[in-house]
């Protein structure tokens, strides 16, 4: 279990960087083109804000794999161990429904959607960019079955 969250890290983590630096790249050019060509690039501006897109998406997958969702855990740390144990479950499980519902069904709708529709300065399927819903929907599914597996093995993520 320990191996493919390792590898399911590395893997989103150079993603993650390898968008940024992207970003940051294709910011530069915007702002050289645009100041110093007088001749402003607009495929530029339009993928940084897809490639946005995609980093937060797989930043969420992170957050998740690492159990930082966003809880309230005063009330839950003054209960029981047992009780601890099945809140932290249930956080779990509502975040895979969630996964499920949202980022698979509603991304493979929305993608499948958006494949007839062209952006307008890259001339590609809008649906290629909204794929990352759900990748990042399947990647939240391993990684709340890996943390109920460390949570039900008494193993802190």
């Amino acid at each position: 279990m320990e191996m493919i969250r390792d590898l399911l890290n590395k893997l989103l983590n150079v993603l993650a960087g390898v968008s940024f630096l992207a970003m940051v790249v294709l910011t530069c050019w915007q702002v050289f083109t645009r100041y110093i060509l007088q001749n402003p690039s607009p495929w530029s501006e339009e993928l940084v804000s897809y490639l946005f897109g995609w980093m937060a998406l797989i930043g969420a997958s992170l957050v998740t794999g690492e159990r930082g969702h966003m809880n309230i855990p005063v009330v839950v740390e003054k209960m029981g161990v047992r009780a601890q144990k099945f809140f932290l479950i249930l956080a779990e499980v509502i975040a895979f429904l969630f996964s499920v519902i949202i980022l698979v069904y509603g991304g493979m709708k929305i993608t499948s959607l958006a494949m007839g529709q062209l952006t307008s300065s890259l001339g590609v399927p809008i649906g290629i960019f909204y794929i990352v819903m759900p990748l990042c929907g399947v990647l939240n599914m391993i990684y709340t079955v890996l943390n109920i597996a460390d949570i039900c093995r008494n193993k802190e993520v």
